[in-house]
């Protein structure tokens, strides 16, 4: 059967494509994206997919009265397009992760009655996914009870690295492969005393600080692995003690799986204020904290550390449900 893949922009979306796609075998995998955001980054040399289709689309908010009207022409084009692939390669089902990128594509799913299966990977809906939820054949979510999967795709090695943290021994601040200025800036502001603590700090900068951040550090006496963007970011989990991120889906998880006690500081700017809301609902469960950037003490960020990271460890254990990618590829094939 023929497969359709589609979504993107950010790199929380494309992992969800990546791990799902790594369950599929034996089907015609078709990718559709953008040229803008971090699509063809990740998958424009990846053979997994028989065809992949990147097309000169846009984001529509944040936009002025021009750029939205541009926008929309861009995406109505692109969803002509969409059609026609739909039908040279007689599409079985779309699976639609959200984003900008995948609106040309859904839409299309939907005047060509094609099977249309949404995975929402943040609690407060993205405006896509808000949309077209009332014309989704399943529409899955991690934090909707009517979800016909819980359990958040990921890759199976974050689950295999789970383990208890007792004591702080390496801290890991992880701002994405664009970095976060407000957790660089926590992050060089505790080092000093990290490094009395004897705690070693992996810190994932961003792809355009890591010149400027590792030159603090060094200015500072003080040794830490520092990069932006990376393949090994499950490594990386595996030998942190407790975390600072940003909480996006995808890092929610990843490190829930991985069992990481975490505090996250969401982005202030991401749509309906989602990575709060991400946040927020582990720190109802007591498994997570939470601080707005302008609620930053560093004081009370070092308190963390000497709080039960074993408790939260086991909490964390027990929450995430395994196998999200296997079980939605499942569900793809049976369309």
């Amino acid at each position: 059967m023929s497969i359709v893949m589609t979504g993107g922009g950010t790199g929380g979306h494309l992992a969800i494509i990546r791990a799902v796609k790594e369950q599929l075998s034996g089907e015609e995998l078709i990718y559709v994206g953008s040229t803008k955001g971090q699509d063809k980054q990740w998958f424009e040399e990846d053979d997994a997919f028989a065809e992949k289709y990147f097309f000169d689309t846009r984001g529509v908010v944040n936009q002025g009265a021009l750029g939205k009207v541009k926008s929309l022409f861009m995406m109505v084009k692109a969803m002509f397009q969409s059609m026609k692939i739909l039908k040279r390669h007689k599409a079985s089902v779309v699976f639609s992760v959200g984003g900008f990128s995948a609106a040309p594509m859904a839409f299309a799913a939907k005047l060509t009655r094609t099977p249309l299966v949404i995975h929402e990977q943040n609690a407060a809906l993205g405006s896509l996914n808000k949309l077209l939820q009332p014309y989704a054949t399943h529409f899955i979510s991690s934090y909707l009870e009517k979800s016909p999967i819980h359990a958040y795709p990921i890759k199976q090695i974050f689950f295999e690295n789970a383990h208890i943290r007792k004591t702080c021994k390496t801290i890991m601040f992880l701002g994405g492969s664009q970095g976060a200025r407000a957790i660089n800036e926590l992050a060089l502001s505790l080092a000093p005393e990290l490094k009395v603590k004897g705690i070693k700090i992996i810190h994932q900068a961003g792809v355009k600080n890591i010149d400027t951040v590792e030159k603090a550090y060094k200015d500072l006496g003080i040794e830490a692995e520092v990069f932006g963007f990376t393949d090994k970011l499950a490594d990386y989990m595996n030998e942190a003690d407790f975390a600072i991120a940003r909480s996006g889906a995808s890092t929610l998880w990843e490190l829930s799986a991985t069992a990481v006690p975490t505090l996250y500081i969401p982005y202030p700017y991401a749509a309906s204020d989602h990575q709060f809301y991400n946040a927020q609902f582990l720190v109802e469960k007591e498994l997570a904290w939470v601080m707005r950037e302008n609620e930053i003490e560093s004081e009370k960020v070092l308190d963390l550390l000497d709080a039960d990271l074993s408790k939260i460890s086991l909490g964390l254990m027990d929450i995430v449900e395994k196998e999200g990618s296997a079980k939605i590829a499942t569900l793809l094939t049976q369309m």
